[in-house]
């Protein structure tokens, strides 16, 4: 790498500091901060595509609303555990009109971000049932939640979708169901962070088994409407946000305002799950938290000690989008689609440069540009990419720590701005100078023959 744009001094000298031995198995923060001192060190502006956070201005109808609420001083008193009753029944109508779900107001819990609904989520659905005490995940994943399993102690497996998808998907997931001891199944479309987002095909399998198995399926939709395919910003008119929750009643949704909105900073979102979830009992809740009711335990047992209730004046701004996009006022899809415009120039400059997408596919259909995509480069392993591009002013995460079985990196494209492009195009140039594929095609062709 003696062409790479970064001192290799400095990032070692920082890489050491933190004690970072593998670029690749380091969390999503720890590359944050990583990046962040060797940026200030080297002068080097990097296109830093390592942070799934909003990229775009919060919108100013959910901004005006928290200040008004914070000026008639609704923030002197504690909120109600389970939501505002504005916010709740704008919830429940924006899913009806955007998803085609119908849900009681009752039904919508706000949550202090959809990682505290994932947490009290999992805390929950473990204590259910005795004999189900493990959680299934359909990797690649968000990493932080399975570091919310691993601190509470539960059980989990996990595979990669990859090789999974259509019809092959009933098979692989009833080899894990047909044990008996899988409580959920937990899995976020669009996907964090390959993009790919399920086919009606798999949303009905993954359905149809959750009822044959009694399992609750779990949908983080933080990316909700953000498939730039198809737009579901009319309200009340299809096509809709796809979810499983349209073939089974066995069902939660954590729905954030974070990427929807960049209504981030708030921590408000909404944990939602169907009817007849909610007021199912559940014998070993009765016994382990004196409360059977799945619902009334997920509020007074599982949020309550987490953190009684979520602040009032956040919970009126996202109640204010909400209706906004309920009443077609606001469109949500058009305001995000710049991940979108992004994400196309992106991935054609890497395309460009001899890398390729990972996951691009969903069913026969190439994946959609979003917020996020998966890059491989020839005879490169993923925790050897990222290293190698963050000697080249370009910072992402390794697929590795995700749950793939792929090599490669996460690229997320809301922080990486439009004057960086020709950066971008110019330090891949140089890394594919560095690391010609001519050579590795070479090899191949030896150990051929």
């Amino acid at each position: 790498m003696k062409n790479c744009i970064v001192n290799s001094k400095i990032i070692e000298k920082y890489a050491t500091k933190f004690g970072l031995k593998n670029f690749g198995q380091a969390s999503i923060r720890e590359i944050v901060q990583l990046i962040n001192h060797i940026e200030k060190d080297s002068g080097v502006r990097y296109v830093r595509m390592e942070m799934g956070v909003p990229g775009l201005p919060s919108i100013e109808l959910a901004v005006n609303a928290q200040i008004e609420a914070l000026k008639d001083n609704v923030d002197a008193v504690y909120p109600l555990i389970d939501g505002w009753g504005e916010l709740k029944n704008q919830t429940s109508l924006f899913l009806k009109n955007f998803a085609n779900i119908d849900v009681p107001a009752e039904c919508c819990i706000t949550t202090a971000g959809s990682m505290q609904g994932t947490y009290a989520a999992f805390l929950l659905a473990g204590k259910i049932d005795k004999k189900k005490d493990t959680a299934l995940f359909i990797d690649p994943g968000f990493p932080v939640q399975k570091m919310q399993m691993q601190i509470q102690g539960n059980k989990y497996e996990t595979f990669d979708i990859y090789q999974f998808r259509g019809e092959n998907l009933k098979e692989k997931l009833e080899s894990y169901l047909s044990k008996g001891n899988i409580s959920s199944i937990i899995y976020s479309s669009p996907n964090n962070p390959t993009w790919i987002t399920f086919t009606e095909e798999e949303l009905q399998i993954i359905a149809e088994l959750a009822d044959k198995y009694d399992v609750i399926v779990m949908e983080d939709l933080a990316y909700f409407g953000l498939d730039f395919r198809i737009d579901i910003s009319t309200p009340g008119v299809p096509p809709y946000q796809p979810s499983a929750a349209q073939y089974t009643d066995n069902w939660m949704i954590f729905l954030s305002g974070s990427k929807m909105f960049s209504y981030a900073g708030p921590r408000c979102a909404m944990l939602i799950m169907s009817e007849k979830l909610w007021n199912r009992e559940y014998p070993d809740l009765l016994e382990s938290l004196g409360v059977a009711k799945f619902g009334r335990a997920l509020v007074y047992k599982a949020l309550y000690p987490l953190s009684a209730g979520v602040n009032n004046s956040a919970q009126r701004g996202l109640a204010a989008i909400f209706k906004a996009c309920n009443e077609g006022r606001f469109n949500f899809v058009e305001y995000a689609r710049e991940y979108s415009e992004k994400a196309k120039i992106m991935k054609a400059i890497f395309l460009k440069h001899n890398f390729y997408i990972i996951y691009d596919k969903d069913g026969k259909a190439p994946i959609g540009d979003g917020f996020y995509f998966t890059i491989g480069y020839p005879a490169m392993v993923g925790d050897e990419l990222l290293t190698n591009l963050i000697h080249y002013g370009i910072s992402a995460i390794s697929l590795s720590t995700t749950g793939s079985t792929r090599d490669g990196v996460r690229a997320c494209v809301s922080h990486v701005y439009r004057d960086q492009f020709d950066d971008l195009d110019a330090r891949l140039e140089q890394f594919t100078k560095d690391f010609p594929i001519d050579e590795w095609i070479k090899k191949l062709a030896e150990q051929d023959l």
